[in-house]
């Protein structure tokens, strides 16, 4: 009977195995490292575009705060323009606002109304002056009122009896303050505008 000794044939096998096995995971871990590499280097790639995009926004929006600075300094300045050409515009219309007044005042009082003085102060005049009845007052208040294009919102400050003249030409009356406000020609023509406004027929 013939013997055979495998040994040292199975001991060589056993080293290929290991040197194929180390060998593999050699391999496979520089696969995985050059995957890494690969994967980390799109991720930088993709983080340095980023970057980039976010630095051009941020630079981009730098300019578009300056641009939104100058613009509301050119609205302050606008605003303020406006506002003095307003100004300007209001004395001139101030100047005929006298005139305005008195024509005013003399077609709203009515018979039996006399007018002592009247101070303008701003926008309001006051109107000092005697009235036969309480009648009358209320007359001229209800045309200031609602009669008058320049005249608006009367306020009645102060009515009081009265005497005027001595011994038989006394007579009573009644003396009374009425506060009443006087608009600019820009206000009329706002007032008209809305008043149009709302007579004007809506469309289906």
């Amino acid at each position: 009977m013939i013997r055979i000794n495998l040994l040292p044939h199975r001991e060589e096998t056993r080293k290929q195995r290991k040197i194929a096995f180390y060998r593999l995971l050699v391999m496979s871990a520089l696969m995985g490292l050059a995957i890494v590499l690969v994967v980390g280097g799109v991720i930088g790639a993709q983080i340095s575009n980023q970057n980039q995009r976010n630095s051009f926004i941020k630079a981009e929006n730098a300019k578009l705060d300056e641009q939104i600075k100058e613009i509301a300094t050119l609205r302050q300045a606008i605003d303020g323009l406006k506002a003095r050409q307003q100004a300007v515009e209001d004395l001139q219309s101030d100047r005929n606002q006298p005139v305005y007044l008195m024509d005013e005042l003399v077609k709203q009082v009515p018979e039996g109304v006399y007018l002592r003085s009247f101070k303008q102060e701003n926008q309001r005049v006051v109107l000092s002056g005697y009235a036969q009845s309480n009648e009358r007052v209320s007359e001229l208040l209800r045309n200031l009122s609602n009669n008058s294009p320049w005249l608006e919102r009367p306020d009645l400050i102060e009515i009081r009896s009265a005497s005027v003249g001595q011994g038989k030409d006394s007579k009573r009356v009644f003396d009374f303050t009425v506060n009443v406000g006087i608009k600019r020609p820009r206000d009329k023509e706002q007032a008209a505008s809305g008043k149009a406004a709302d007579v004007a027929p809506k469309r289906p």
